[in-house]
């Protein structure tokens, strides 16, 4: 912490925006659209953040693009069904100020710039949809493709992924969904086709295609570009600048590194921190996530395992921290069940948990529970389950020789082998998978026990118990299928879609470790986004967004864009409740139009 008394600032702007991944970007153009001079300074020299990294997904109940389509959530049942699923973590004010926000902050954005464009596609449920409000409709918002080209010299700047898809792979909303089925109907094959096409494009005609979280962060960065708000790349903060040096002091701005010089940046309204979590601080993280240790040990030394943004360390939250800041669920993180493959390489195990012939046991060889349940359950289930003692981190995905001639597993396509495939073919499983010990192989159930280390008598009882389930398509263990998410990337040939006996040998297992998109813990925050103290008192001028901040959903996950939906909401807010500061304070107003576009 520094203080601003008697130093001079090397610059001065009216919203400093630290970060620049969904929230971030979604806060500056707020900000400006409100007529308040906004910097956004990032750490990394690309700009995306996680946003950049992620899925896209924006869960936000009752948007425009709903409204268009006939759908209308009620918000007092949005709000019954976020206080369930946080179960009294969250503060009522936040939950109401994401309910009645997120939909303002879509219609701004929609408004604000040609390049804002959502669209909403209905079948992708909440992930808890049969609790009262969720919905097996589903609120998650999602932007179309966009060739990256437009972005111009601006393209080179944008994060992108470390496994990047072939050229000319990439998947609409419902397009993932289809492919997992290419062996069960023709829409399946159909993309398989589609994909085809557009490999041959991106290879004839130079297109540079790019959907999901690239797609809704060069968006952004395009409708800041239009609006003319400045973004600092590789300008990392280092500490917050306060008006004095005791408590209730405001911040006044931050300390930036930039080109090599040291630059003290003043924020008049206020600094946003939209910088995420402490995904890659390893030190940080093992000790408030003591399991991760578990995970070190099987991803080996130096392994990350961290979907999160790389340049996350955490830096906003520290510096949170030096200004009085209290924090929250810092050992909480938007957990996923993932594969470690040998080179470090995280694979997240989504569709493989939905289908039907395959279960997961623990270290006693058992089920533990619903393998198709959201991947924050499934994780937390792990979590709970180390801690008693058995091991659970890994455990086993269970599946049989079938299930990987028919299903997508683990990224392999089940179509005749393809030479020069961009991803595995064929019929027989990958010796270099067997090789890594990642993915074992038996002829026997007591085969396959000694070969990932559970009792033999116990996988056996569990397989034909499973078996005798799966038969009679229901799951009177764990209730898998019984939920319309559990659903979704299930067979939807079988009368259940999550459920279908094991049958002959060879069986596999597939070891699954515990990997995150992301810390989820942070910075304590009203229903304004404002930074709060340990006694609730608000620190002026501060306000955290993101995984940067405690996050509104709790402990649980509501939906699919259950991370970026927040972010963007709360950038939204934090950015409005400065620009309605402003006028209350009798400043000289600045026509406000945080419903409309540039300003003039």
């Amino acid at each position: 912490m520094s203080s601003a008394a008697g130093q001079p600032f090397d610059h001065v702007t009216d919203v400093l925006v630290i970060g620049s991944g969904g929230g971030g970007m979604t806060a500056a153009l707020t900000a400006g659209s409100a007529g308040l001079d906004t910097l956004v300074v990032e750490k990394s020299p690309r700009f995306g953040g996680s946003t950049a990294l992620s899925g896209g997904g924006i869960w936000v109940p009752g948007a425009p693009s709903q409204r268009r389509e006939g759908y209308r959530p009620d918000p007092e049942e949005v709000f019954t069904y976020l206080k369930e699923i946080t179960g009294g973590l969250v503060s009522d004010a936040r939950l109401r100020t994401y309910v009645d926000a997120a939909p303002q902050m879509m219609e701004f954005l929609e408004k604000l710039s040609p390049w804002l464009e959502f669209v909403w596609k209905p079948g992708y449920a909440d992930y808890y949809p049969e609790l009262p409000g969720g919905s097996a409709l589903g609120s998650t918002i999602n932007v179309p493709e966009i060739d990256l080209r437009v972005l111009g010299d601006e393209e080179q700047n944008l994060l992108t992924p470390l496994a990047l898809a072939p050229k000319g792979i990439w998947f609409a909303p419902k397009d993932l969904r289809l492919f997992y089925q290419v062996r069960q109907n023709w829409r399946g094959k159909a993309v398989l086709v589609k994909l085809i096409w557009r490999m041959f494009r991106a290879r004839v005609f130079g297109d540079r295609m790019a959907a999901i979280g690239q797609s809704l962060s060069a968006r952004l960065r395009l409708a800041m570009k239009q609006q003319e708000i400045p973004l600092w790349l590789d300008a990392p903060m280092t500490e917050l600048i306060t008006d004095t040096d005791g408590p209730g002091a405001r911040v006044v701005g931050a300390v930036i590194e930039k080109d090599g010089r040291t630059l003290r940046v003043q924020a008049r309204r206020g600094v946003i921190l939209a910088s995420g979590g402490f995904d890659h601080d390893m030190q940080w993280r093992l000790q408030h996530l003591p399991e991760l240790n578990r995970v070190g040990e099987l991803a080996g030394p130096g392994k990350d395992w961290s979907f999160g943004n790389p340049a996350a360390t955490g830096d906003g939250i520290r510096a949170g921290e030096k200004v009085g800041a209290a924090t929250e669920l810092l050992d909480e993180a938007w957990w996923f069940p993932a594969i470690c493959w040998p080179d470090g390489r995280l694979q997240f195990m989504l569709n493989e948990r939905m289908m039907p012939s395959q279960f997961v046991v623990n270290g006693r060889g058992e089920r533990f529970i619903n393998e198709a349940a959201p991947y924050m359950d499934f994780a937390h289930a792990m979590i709970e389950g180390e801690r008693s003692g058995v091991t659970h981190i890994p455990c086993w995905l269970i599946t049989d020789i079938r299930s990987f001639h028919r299903y997508v597993v683990a990224g392999h396509l089940p179509i005749p082998k393809v030479p020069f495939a961009p991803v595995p073919t064929g019929r027989k499983v990958p010796a270099a998978w067997l090789e890594s010990g990642i993915v074992k192989t038996g002829s026997t159930w007591e085969e396959l026990a000694t070969q990932i280390g559970v009792p033999p008598d116990r996988l056996r009882r569990t397989a034909e118990r499973f078996n005798t389930l799966a038969a009679q398509g229901r799951d009177d263990d764990f209730h898998r299928g019984d939920s319309a998410y559990d659903n979704y990337y299930g067979d939807p040939t079988l009368p259940n879609p999550n459920l279908h006996p094991i049958g002959k040998p060879p069986y596999y297992a597939f070891q699954i470790i515990l990997g995150d998109l992301g810390t989820s813990g942070g910075l304590c925050t009203d229903e304004h986004a404002r930074v709060l103290r340990a006694d609730d008192s608000v620190i002026d001028g501060l306000y955290a967004v993101g995984n940067a901040s405690a996050a509104v959903m709790g402990r649980s996950y509501a939906g699919a864009g259950a991370t970026i939906g927040p972010a963007m909401t709360f950038g939204f807010v934090a950015a409005r409740h400065m620009a309605e500061s402003a006028t209350s304070e009798h400043e000289p107003p600045r026509a406000p139009n945080l419903l409309g576009g540039k300003q003039q």
